[in-house]
């Protein structure tokens, strides 16, 4: 709605952007335990999970999910070009300036990440985990994820990546005991799927149409290659958790 508001009355000066930083600081601060009630306070605090982890943690997850990200990349592009399927849109800021373009674009790698990780892999599968198996409750939230994602098309292949994409998370929020590492890899995902991927859909050439050319085959590769080596780096990861304390404002809860 701010965005809406902002470039129909003031497109040169992108006053969104820092109204809803400011918003999303105010949404962390509240989920995590903020302010009133305070009765609810713990609740909100265990729910969102967003416990510091050590140095080794981060790294790790960061380069687990980076591969992850390029893998998945890989996947969607393949994908493109063997069902026809709409591209997303992406073109609402055409005509508007590019500084307003750059900031928007920036805002919106960060509301998803924020927003979502928060929701799926925080309240909702922190809840799911106290019920079920952590393989079970990473696969319903990711369930939950794609569901959330049904507005760029009831398509099978996009779901089937948000749905890998969401099992992603879900492994390194549980893994790593903590929302906070998937937040930057997730940004980072945004981003490339929003300048690097989704731009280019619309001309993609089904393989069933004109054959199937060089980059078809180097995007097959590219998805097998970091998919293989994303697993090891998610092993490694689980490895140095067992090991490393979750730090929760200040206390050591205990080992991951």
């Amino acid at each position: 709605m701010l965005l809406v508001a902002n470039l129909k009355t003031t497109p040169t000066i992108p006053w969104a952007v820092p109204v809803v930083m400011l918003v999303l600081v105010l949404i962390w601060q509240y989920l995590s335990g903020k302010w009133w009630p305070s009765s609810t306070s713990e609740a909100r605090r265990s729910y969102l999970r967003a416990n510091r982890v050590s140095g080794p943690v981060l790294t790790w997850a960061l380069l687990a999910g980076a591969l992850s990200i390029v893998a998945l990349a890989g996947y969607w592009i393949v994908l493109f070009q063997l069902v026809k399927m709409p591209a997303n849109v992406l073109d609402i800021f055409s005509g508007y300036p590019f500084l307003t373009t750059m900031l928007v674009i920036v805002m919106a790698s960060l509301v998803s990440p924020i927003t979502e990780e928060a929701a799926f892999r925080g309240y909702c599968q922190v809840i799911l985990e106290r019920e079920f198996t952590a393989p079970v409750a990473v696969l319903i939230s990711s369930a939950f994820f794609t569901a959330a994602h049904v507005v760029h098309g009831f398509l099978w292949p996009k779901l089937l990546v948000y749905f890998l994409v969401g099992v992603v998370f879900g492994v390194m929020a549980h893994v790593a005991n903590s929302t906070v590492p998937a937040i930057p890899v997730h940004i980072i995902g945004d981003l490339t799927f929003f300048t690097l991927v989704w731009p280019y859909d619309a001309a993609r050439r089904l393989v069933w149409e004109g054959g199937a050319d060089r980059w078809f085959w180097i995007h097959v590769v590219q998805g097998i290659i970091f998919t293989t080596l994303a697993i090891p780096a998610f092993l490694k990861l689980s490895r140095i958790s067992k090991c490393s304390p979750a730090i929760v404002e200040g206390r050591t809860v205990g080992t991951i």
